[in-house]
């Protein structure tokens, strides 16, 4: 059978989070849950082939499913009464009509569980596209443009979290449904917008992710149609997807909603949207904000050319969003809408007052608004530098392309805004950290504040036009509730800047604050053990946190230290006047990282450091060619780990490695 396999996959994609919700509804337990259900999937691949599909694939993966739980409970020897339940399930037909309510109950209770707010939202939809989608962990790393390593970390952090918490698998009551819901609703747009329009990658779309977060929305109204919210996303998901065929050029670049072929658009989505719409309403109630975005959509889907589009309801809609939900992002589109109904000075001046929220400093469509009002008020110069800066904010090849295509159409004339005007603070930004006298740190110090002036003012920008009142509300808009020192830094990097440029009192908006440096609390023996337990991290990182825990030195000063410097015996090093030591996991760790070099730094960055960017010698390994492991990256990956522990899921400093008084070696 050289189909057998498709057919399987096809199987277990329908019938996948029945299996898995029944099982969790017998099991308690997610992970097992899931875990039984790829033991029947196996037993389907042995099988199949040589004794052909069952009648009811779906029924035959439940039984087997259900079968190798009560194996389970057997070898465990616990829960005599769950043994017996799920054998009396077993005896009972598969086929009774009554058995449907519980199982698409089982489905719903499924859908809240792997959306849960305890979970952090990007493992919030990894979980729900594998428990509910029946993706691969390669599947969903190929769609968010992660590695398969990545995915399999969210999902098992989250089912790890789940059971932490012991969050229960049950409907939530009634007075807890509007915020579950809202979350369950969430994800299933989230997972749509990604691959409606993709942020990354070389794709404008992901047309898998938007057909999965369909069928899951589809999903979710069959087993919630009282809901009007859910109907809602619902009209809304359709009525987008019905412009992917137009929404895109021959070359797979972007096409703007009001250049699209609406010919193309596809009418059978259109009218399913339509109907989704009705359904939304006849449940009655206040509209929500999916109800309001949906009758956005509603109104381009009904106009026949985009002349005729009702561009004023559609900007009262969009107010009465910023109502329910005031967002930077609803006031951008909202900003759209009122300067197509009211003229493009009534949208650039609410756009304006959007410049400064640090929502969007780096969200690429800001400038790409602003440029699009600014043309069509004849400000051809200021647009073109705007949709520059789009285009170095873009994440998305597709859109990158489409922004300096923009850009390049429109005359960078003569004057103040053009090649007359000397100096640009892109050139100029290059030419400061090109210089000798800048070590490593420095450039790499002063290289993120001008990366950020570059972003948001545009690499364009003539430098005679760039003036301390704009690098003020750049800062503070990116640094402007940063911890005193990080603020005073880039501070530095302005004066430094400014006085090599010539543009004396360039910082005479950043008042240097008073530093003060509490100190972090200690990791406790749960987030540690979790931290040298986790076979995802590697050598390197792994060592120098034991090291930095078990010698209680300085972050700096572990990683100054050189091979030469090591003392394996003794299980010590010197460093500068000081030696620091440490204890058996360490010593267990370091040979392996050395692995036979004997000069250089002990802790290597992943890659060699580029020609403008050559370390001096006593930061290069001469074995590897790598640089020193800078501090500014070990702190970033010590972060990302350390997330999942960390109740506000910011991730923790590598300070909270230093043991307490009490444990100090």
């Amino acid at each position: 059978m050289p189909d057998i396999s498709r057919t399987i996959d096809a199987v277990w994609k329908l019938e996948s989070a029945k299996i898995i919700a029944t099982l969790t509804r017998l099991v308690h337990d997610v992970g097992l849950a899931e875990e039984l259900a790829q033991d029947a999937l196996v037993a389907a691949l042995e099988q199949w082939p040589g004794a052909g599909v069952p009648d009811n694939p779906g029924a035959w993966l439940t039984t087997t499913a259900k079968r190798r739980a009560v194996d389970h409970f057997r070898r465990s020897r616990v829960l005599t009464d769950k043994q017996e339940q799920l054998a009396h399930e077993l005896e009972e037909g598969q086929g009774r009509q009554e058995r449907q309510e519980p199982e698409q109950d089982d489905v719903l209770r499924l859908m809240f569980l792997s959306c849960h707010p305890v979970l952090p939202t990007e493992e919030r939809a990894a979980l729900t596209l594998r428990l509910l989608g029946g993706l691969t962990a390669e599947e969903i790393a190929r769609a968010f443009l992660v590695t398969a390593a990545v995915v399999t970390r969210r999902i098992a952090t989250a089912k790890r979290t789940l059971a932490e918490h012991r969050v229960p698998f049950d409907l939530p009551e009634e007075s807890e449904l509007p915020e579950r819901l809202s979350s369950v609703l969430e994800v299933i747009y989230l997972i749509f917008n990604e691959g409606y329009s993709a942020t990354s990658g070389d794709d404008l779309m992901r047309p898998g992710l938007c057909l999965e977060a369909l069928r899951l929305g589809r999903l979710l109204a069959e087993l919630a149609p009282r809901e009007a919210e859910v109907h809602a996303l619902v009209a809304l998901m359709e009525i987008q997807a019905s412009r992917s065929a137009a929404r895109t050029g021959p070359s797979g670049e972007p096409v703007q909603l009001h250049e699209q072929n609406r010919g193309r658009w596809d009418q059978l989505l259109v009218r399913r949207g339509f109907t989704a719409m009705l359904r939304a309403r006849e449940a009655g109630g206040a509209p929500g904000p999916y109800m309001l975005q949906a009758a956005i959509a509603v109104c381009h889907a009904q106009a026949r050319t985009a002349e005729e589009t009702d561009w004023a309801q559609i900007a009262t809609l969009y107010g009465a969003l910023d109502r329910l939900r005031p967002t930077a992002v609803v006031r951008l589109n909202r900003a759209v809408a009122l300067g197509m109904a009211y003229g493009p000075q009534a949208g650039l001046d609410l756009v304006d007052s959007l410049v400064a929220d640090p929502v969007l400093r780096d969200y690429h469509l800001l400038p790409s608004v602003r440029g699009d009002l600014l043309l069509r008020l004849g400000r051809g110069p200021e647009a073109r530098q705007e949709f520059l800066r789009a285009a170095a904010l873009a994440k998305n090849a597709a859109e990158r392309a489409f922004l300096h295509r923009r850009a390049q159409e429109v005359p960078a004339t003569e004057g103040p805004a053009g090649p007359a005007a000397g100096p640009t603070l892109g050139g100029a930004a290059q030419e400061f950290l090109g210089r000798a006298d800048l070590d490593a740190a420095t450039v790499r110090s002063y290289g993120q504040t001008l990366r950020r002036l570059r972003l948001d003012l545009g690499d364009g920008m003539p430098l005679s036009r760039l003036t301390a009142e704009e690098v003020a509300r750049v800062c503070a808009a990116a640094w402007g509730g940063a911890a005193a020192r990080t603020w005073n830094r880039h501070r530095s990097a302005v004066r430094s800047f400014g006085a090599w440029a010539g543009l004396d009192g360039l910082a005479a908006g950043l008042e240097r604050r008073a530093e003060t440096r509490p100190r972090a609390s200690a990791l406790g023996s749960a987030q540690l053990d979790a931290l040298w337990s986790d076979p995802e991290v590697p050598l390197r990182e792994k060592t120098l946190w034991l090291l930095l825990h078990e010698s209680a030195a300085g972050v700096k000063t572990v990683l100054s230290l050189n091979v030469e410097d090591l003392d394996l015996e003794d299980r010590r090093a010197r460093a500068g006047r000081t030696w620091v030591s440490w204890r058996s996991g360490t010593a267990r760790l370091l040979p392996g990282l050395l692995a036979g070099r004997t000069r250089g730094p002990v802790f290597l960055s992943d890659r060699r450091p580029g020609p403008a960017r050559t370390p001096g010698p006593a930061d290069l390994c001469p074995d590897t060619g790598r640089r020193r492991l800078s501090y500014e990256r070990a702190e970033h990956l010590f972060k990302e780990t350390t997330r999942p522990l960390d109740p506000t899921h910011e991730g923790y400093t590598l300070r909270r490695l230093k043991p307490g008084p009490e444990e100090t070696p």
